[in-house]
């Protein structure tokens, strides 16, 4: 797929910090964020306020369920609604959470939730993370990375966000065994592009992390073009 615009493809595992640095990212290089996870959060919870059985959910309830979801452009970023609603608060609430990787691995909703992305760097330049995005919604994109960090570390980040406060281990220890069960469930939705450049944010700042994809988007904007 031709693209006439710069996509720069963000992937990797859950609580990767794959949001908020491409969130960040697009800040500075003044492009549009596009979170692809937020769209299966929506198709979720837009599911389960019609069932809270998640054991017998179809695809072709997911879908009906996805028909209530838009993806609109709001402040730099894409914002899914629900019945024209946002609610971040419900889409990352615990039993979304729980139920959103059975969702992903739905064939028809991936294929749902990939066109709706593609649709958005149509008009405009995008920071674009979530799942697949660098091998299967944007193959030919202009920089593809891949971010990893220790579960540890993933599940301290992923509840300072959550809790506003310094978690303690016991509660580290609890979310790292929910992550780690995560990237099992995920593994087939998380492969590194083999032209992605990794990037292991264990031991760096969102602000490093940051500034090393900035960096390597400015060296790709002017590279000389092929002769």
């Amino acid at each position: 797929m031709s693209l006439s615009h710069f996509v720069i493809a963000i992937d990797g595992p859950a609580a990767s910090g794959k949001s908020s640095t491409a969130q960040w990212v697009a800040r500075k290089l003044g492009y549009f964020h596009v979170d692809s996870g937020s769209l299966y959060r929506a198709a979720t919870a837009a599911q389960l306020v019609q069932s809270s059985d998640p054991e017998s959910w179809t695809e072709e309830q997911l879908l009906q369920a996805a028909a209530r979801v838009t993806f609109r452009a709001q402040d730099g970023t894409f914002v899914p609604l629900i019945d024209g609603i946002s609610s971040d608060e419900l889409l990352r609430g615990i039993e979304v959470t729980k139920n959103v990787s059975r969702v992903a691995q739905m064939p028809a909703v991936r294929l749902w939730v990939n066109e709706q992305v593609r649709k958005t760097a149509e008009t405009q330049n995008v920071v674009v993370d979530g799942r697949d995005i660098g091998t299967v919604v944007f193959p030919n994109a202009s920089l593809k990375i891949f971010l990893v960090a220790d579960p540890w570390e993933r599940a301290r980040r992923r509840l300072i966000q959550r809790l506003a406060r310094r978690p303690t281990d016991d509660e580290i220890a609890e979310e790292t065994d929910l992550i780690v069960h995560r990237d099992a469930k995920d593994a087939t939705q998380t492969v590194q592009a083999t032209d992605a450049v990794l990037i292991d944010t264990t031991t760096l700042t969102q602000e490093d992390q940051v500034d090393r994809i900035v960096k390597l988007a400015n060296a790709v904007t002017h590279r000389p073009a092929d002769t």
